[in-house]
């Protein structure tokens, strides 16, 4: 597989587009420990790799898996604590991922003021 278009945030935090269950063995192999989903599921239509698969291949290549659903437009303020939560508790390096980065990036500065 190719890899994915990962935009370097901090030496310990990467946003992505949406990944495919094989990206999570591109991410071990890449140092990555974490992966955070912040796309609903099914929000890209049937085709979209459900978080069900992105956790089950993420748990096959060594991750650690974390879902958190946020709508592209909005991000409520338990989101971003949320957010802020996770980068705290997961191991580092994250790479965070939904549609095109952008949304895991908003989440990423409001979380962190960064």
């Amino acid at each position: 597989m190719n890899a994915p278009q990962v935009q370097q945030l901090t030496p310990d935090v990467c946003v992505a587009p949406q990944l495919d269950p094989a990206a999570m063995a591109w991410a071990a192999q890449a140092g990555f420990k974490s992966v955070i989903n912040n796309r609903p599921d099914f929000e890209g239509g049937p085709d979209q790799p459900t978080s069900a698969a992105m956790q089950a291949a993420a748990l096959a290549a060594g991750l650690h898996y974390a879902f958190l659903p946020v709508a592209p437009s909005v991000q409520t303020p338990q989101e971003i604590a949320r957010f802020a939560a996770l980068l705290n508790e997961l191991p580092k390096p994250v790479l965070a991922y939904c549609r095109s980065g952008t949304r895991s990036g908003k989440l990423y500065h409001a979380a962190t003021g960064g």
